[in-house]
């Protein structure tokens, strides 16, 4: 039987991932991670939200070393990067990089995955966010489904349910399926509205517009 753990950002891509799977992969837990980026505050309060809403257990946890090792512009007292710095792709993904991110937390996740014996770990990466970030690739995820087949005695599964989609799909699936909009934070600044200007903001952005939405782009920015 299917028991899942979600990484939980409270951003658009994990909270569409947990509410097409919800049901499949009977998820009823949630990971937060705090390392000290600039919108750590909202993102917790948004997963918590999440969390409540779908009845899910939920776990933040603290990576103050991270923090400290962190020297881009996610974390750090730099300007996060939005208009013509964010033109060339490989240069901005530099600017907010966090060393191995995605890596990290899915690893702690096997953690819990395999003391409290679930099966499965629910990440949002995504197609478009995989031609700038090489962590949200169907490649990483493969790698590290090989990794866990070694680390762990169970071998959760890492499933990215977005893989094969970009931010218009995310948008367009999450209005199909009626996945409550109001509640995302995706902003990388932070804050009480969508700045609309960092690469996150733009993403989302675009593709409510695309997808001919105005409610959520009210509501959200």
């Amino acid at each position: 039987m299917n028991r899942s753990i979600v990484l939980l950002s409270g951003g658009l891509d994990s909270l569409v991932s947990l509410g097409l799977v919800k049901e499949k992969y009977n998820v009823d837990m949630a990971l937060t991670f705090d390392y000290g980026q600039k919108s750590a505050l909202d993102e917790i309060d948004a997963s918590k939200k999440i969390s409540k809403l779908y009845g899910l257990k939920h776990v933040i946890i603290a990576l103050d070393w991270l923090k400290n090792i962190t020297h881009t512009a996610l974390v750090s007292n730099d300007e996060i990067p939005t208009g013509k710095k964010l033109e060339n792709s490989k240069q901005s993904a530099k600017l907010v990089w966090v060393p191995n991110r995605n890596g990290l937390f899915l690893n702690i996740a096997a953690s819990f995955a395999e003391a409290e014996n679930y099966t499965h770990i629910i990440i949002g990466a995504n197609k478009e966010e995989g031609m700038t970030f090489p962590d949200n690739t169907q490649e990483f995820i493969d790698r590290i489904n090989n990794e866990f087949e070694y680390s762990t005695q169970n071998h959760p599964k890492v499933l990215a349910p977005l893989i094969n989609f970009d931010k218009n799909d995310i948008v367009r699936l999450a209005l199909e399926h009626g996945i409550p909009l109001e509640y995302v934070k995706s902003c990388y600044k932070g804050g009480e509205r969508h700045c609309g200007e960092c690469e996150s903001c733009i993403r989302l952005k675009n593709a409510l517009i695309n997808n001919g939405d105005t409610r959520f782009i009210k509501l959200l920015f």
